[in-house]
């Protein structure tokens, strides 16, 4: 395959522990940020909520008050870091909008600061200790991508990561990487009989995206067994990645260290691979209409 031109760009993935001091974990991703930018890293992403623990395991009035309005005090600081190092940040913050209506919602602060744009989680769970559906509205941001100083990216968050309508809607709109600030893990008493099966389909469904798309997918995730309201808790299991344009991995952080997952990519081989594999041009779109139907019946 030969390629256009190279377009190298450094990512990094910001694998980190979080713990209840939400002005203790803003302080140590801004330091992975500082640290990763030393690095040479260009476009930096850090884990789903990442100011807290993940608070979604019971279903508590009172962590309401750990949301903030966009603008806000962390998506400054971020900002305040993106220009200073001049790199593009994506972070994922607890969105209070207004009184009752609160979003999952990442940013996307470009290298000079400015807010490029947000999106607001637009799948939202409702599972044994993932009560999301109670803390968060339906993004209605639809999905997006973003010009930036160093490439256009899409940012999906969390449980949108298991529907492929969501990458191929990021991806139509031009997105050369698709990322996904997560907080997943295994319970406890699940994993010796399920684990591995849960965390394969979580895998091989992202990097199928690359290969559905023609681009690379970026996926962080936090690392700890958090356990706010007791019992076995979530055992968040790591494993942040990077995969290329036909679904390879090619880098993969450790299960429970925290970590800066410095990956170069070369964004001309989205060109190379979509030529090669065509899907996008081979797609039927006049025969997708269903796909907004709940179910065929």
């Amino acid at each position: 395959m030969s390629s256009p031109g190279r377009r190298t760009v450094k990512i990094a993935l910001v694998q980190m522990r979080c713990s209840d001091d939400v002005g203790d974990n803003l302080a140590r991703a801004l330091a992975r940020v500082d640290e990763a930018a030393a690095a040479g890293a260009q476009i930096i992403c850090l884990p789903e909520l990442f100011r807290s623990r993940y608070f979604c395991q019971s279903e508590d009035h009172a962590k309401f008050d750990l949301a903030e309005p966009i603008p806000g005090p962390s998506s400054d600081a971020l900002a305040a870091a993106a220009k200073r190092h001049g790199v593009v940040i994506v972070g994922s913050l607890f969105e209070r909008r207004t009184a009752g209506v609160y979003h999952n919602t990442a940013v996307v602060l470009d290298a000079d600061g400015s807010l490029a744009g947000i999106y607001r989680k637009m799948h939202i769970p409702d599972d044994p200790l993932f009560y999301e559906k109670f803390y968060f509205t339906p993004g209605d941001t639809g999905f997006r991508a973003w010009q930036t100083k160093y490439g256009k990216i899409g940012v999906l968050i969390c449980w949108d990561q298991w529907y492929p309508e969501g990458a191929r809607l990021t991806a139509l709109q031009g997105a050369e990487i698709l990322f996904y600030p997560t907080a997943i893990g295994w319970h406890p008493s699940e994993k010796k009989e399920f684990g591995a099966n849960q965390h394969g389909a979580w895998e091989t469904i992202q990097r199928s995206h690359g290969v559905a798309n023609g681009c690379y997918v970026a996926v962080t995730n936090r690392i700890g067994t958090e356990t706010p309201i007791g019992g076995d808790g979530i055992e968040f299991w790591g494993q942040s990645f990077v995969a290329g344009t036909s679904g390879q991995m090619l880098a993969k952080a450790s299960v429970n260290k925290e970590e800066i997952l410095l990956v170069p990519i070369d964004l001309g081989k989205v060109d190379v691979t979509r030529t090669h594999w065509p899907f996008l041009r081979d797609r039927r779109i006049d025969a997708y209409g269903d796909l907004t139907k709940r179910y065929i019946d």
